[in-house]
């Protein structure tokens, strides 16, 4: 047995994750449904992209195509080992990589303040390798930047947070960040998952936000706690 044959509250090691293909083994499709722009490019001059992993990418895709200032959003597997995966596969936790979301925006149209709490706001981010009864390590929480900036805003807005869960009396802050240099290739999903529910309006979409506000965006230093003079 493949599926469900290792447990999903462990990270599968390199050697041992399968093998995946060399090509991808469906059609993505060219367009947005919502919004009509291409899923993989090209998009406008001045488009930065960040991937985003908040459990189920169904609903933390519709998140942010909802999101003003966003160009185009998909849904894929990114930050594990196995090349163009299934979801089946990726969903045994046997590629390493966790149900990602990327979002291609116009930062003069949406800023990284708001771009990060709406990420922190949307999930649980104290959760390890779940969100809610959705358990593995496909469901981890991460943040893979492409830019500096947003490296340095994802940062000071962790410890923004950090400061605001455990005032609320939450976790840890588990999720995993790094450049998506370092994650690796964001393997598009299957077309039926692209925009999922808008597809399939009453699909599953839990809401795993803490309730906790992410204090940026309001008028306070990032990090600090201190309001803005």
């Amino acid at each position: 047995m493949i599926f469900g044959s290792r447990s999903k509250s462990t990270m599968v090691e390199r050697e041992k994750a399968l093998p995946g293909r060399e090509s991808r083994p469906f059609t993505v499709p060219a367009r947005h449904a919502v919004l009509g722009t291409p899923l993989e490019g090209p998009w406008p001059e001045g488009t930065q992209v960040v991937y985003l992993a908040m459990g189920c990418f169904w609903g933390a895709e519709k998140t942010f195509w909802q999101t003003p200032g966003v160009v185009t959003t998909a849904v894929g597997y990114m930050g594990g080992y196995t090349p163009n995966p299934t979801y089946e596969e990726t969903c045994s936790s046997l590629t390493g990589h966790t149900e990602a979301v990327l979002v291609a925006y116009d930062p003069a149209k949406l800023s990284l303040d708001t771009l990060l709490k709406t990420f922190w706001e949307s999930h649980d981010p104290t959760q390890g390798y779940r969100q809610g009864n959705d358990l593995g390590t496909q469901y981890r929480s991460a943040f893979y930047w492409t830019t500096d900036e947003q490296r340095e805003a994802y940062q000071a807005s962790q410890k923004a947070y950090q400061a605001a869960l455990d005032k609320a009396g939450f976790g840890h802050i588990t999720t995993e960040s790094r450049p998506a240099t370092d994650a690796g290739t964001f393997w598009y999903a299957e077309d039926y998952h692209q925009q999922y529910l808008k597809k399939n309006p009453n699909g599953y979409c839990p809401d795993h936000g803490t309730g906790v506000t992410c204090p940026i965006g309001v008028g306070v230093l990032y990090g600090t706690g201190v309001k803005a003079e």
